[in-house]
């Protein structure tokens, strides 16, 4: 069986991080969406799958220590 898409992570890096407005971020193609993720951590190439997802996750945590 086919891995599910991490839409729940996708949405909240994309709402959460990028800060892109809903309609913009539903709009997207998924190829859009992994180049503003490039764009926005300045790693070039490579799948955007949920192991590159839970490392974004983990580089840039919602809350920093202290919050």
């Amino acid at each position: 069986m086919a891995e599910r898409f991490p839409w729940r992570e996708a949405m909240a890096f994309g709402l959460g991080r990028l800060r892109l407005p809903v309609a913009a971020f539903w709009s997207m193609t998924p190829r859009e969406f992994a180049l503003a993720v490039e764009g926005f951590t300045g790693r070039i190439g490579g799948a955007f799958d949920r192991d590159r997802l839970n490392e974004l996750m983990n580089r840039y945590p919602d809350k920093t220590h202290g919050e």
